[in-house]
C-alpha cells in the first residue's frame, strides 16, 4: 500500500471515530434531562415530579431570609421571567410568587423547568408545595401564562444563610412540537 493510501485509510478511521464521538455526545445531551429526572426519582433528591414535604410548621419570626428569583431558557422560543425579583420571608412561613411565560413560536411547544439554588446547600431547606416545575408545560402558539410557586423555607436553614436564589431554567422537551399535542400540564 502506498503512503498516500495509508494516509487516506488513517483519515477514514479518524472520520469514523469523530462521527461516533459526535453521535455519542448528541445522544448524551438529548438524554440528559430524562436521565436527571430518573436519578432524582430513584434517589428521592430534588424530585421534580412531586411537592416537598413540610415537617416543621413553626414560623421563626426572629429572622428573615431574602429569596431572589431568576428565570432562564435554554434553546427555547419563550419569554420567561419572575413577576417579583425578590421577597423577604420568615423561615417556616408559606410564600407564593409567580412567573410569567409566553411562547413566541407559531406552534405549540413543551418545556420542563429545572430548579437550582444558590447557595447550593439552600436546596435542602427550600420546600416547594406547588410549582410549575412538577410537570411538563405545553404552551400553545402565542400563549402567555402566569405560573405560581408556593414554598416554605425550612426553619432548619443555617442562620448564616441570609439570601437564597431560586433559579429556573426551561428546557424544550424534544418531540413535543406537533400541533394538537395535548401533553403537558397546566399548573
Amino acid at each position: 500500500m502506498s503512503a498516500q493510501g495509508r494516509v487516506a485509510a488513517e483519515n477514514r478511521r479518524l472520520l469514523v471515530r469523530l462521527a461516533v464521538a459526535a453521535v455519542v455526545m448528541f445522544g448524551f445531551g438529548f438524554l440528559l434531562v430524562p436521565f436527571y429526572e430518573k436519578i432524582c426519582e430513584v434517589t428521592g433528591i430534588n424530585n421534580l415530579l412531586k411537592p416537598d414535604a413540610v415537617a416543621n410548621t413553626q414560623i421563626d419570626l426572629t429572622r428573615t431570609v431574602t429569596v431572589q428569583f431568576d428565570a432562564n431558557i435554554h434553546d427555547l422560543p419563550w419569554q420567561f421571567r419572575p413577576l417579583q425579583t425578590q421577597i423577604s420571608v420568615h423561615p417556616g412561613e408559606l410564600a407564593t410568587v409567580a412567573y410569567e411565560v409566553s411562547n413566541s413560536r407559531s406552534e405549540p411547544v413543551t418545556g420542563q423547568a429545572v430548579p437550582s439554588y444558590g447557595p447550593q446547600l439552600a436546596g435542602q431547606y427550600f420546600r416547594k408545595l406547588e410549582c410549575f416545575c412538577f410537570a411538563k408545560q405545553t404552551l400553545a402558539a402565542g400563549e402567555k401564562r402566569t405560573m405560581p410557586v408556593a414554598f416554605v423555607v425550612d426553619p432548619g436553614l443555617p442562620a448564616d444563610v441570609k439570601v437564597i436564589t431560586l433559579s429556573y431554567t426551561f428546557f424544550e422537551i424534544a418531540g413535543r412540537r406537533m400541533a394538537g399535542d395535548g401533553a403537558g400540564g397546566r399548573s
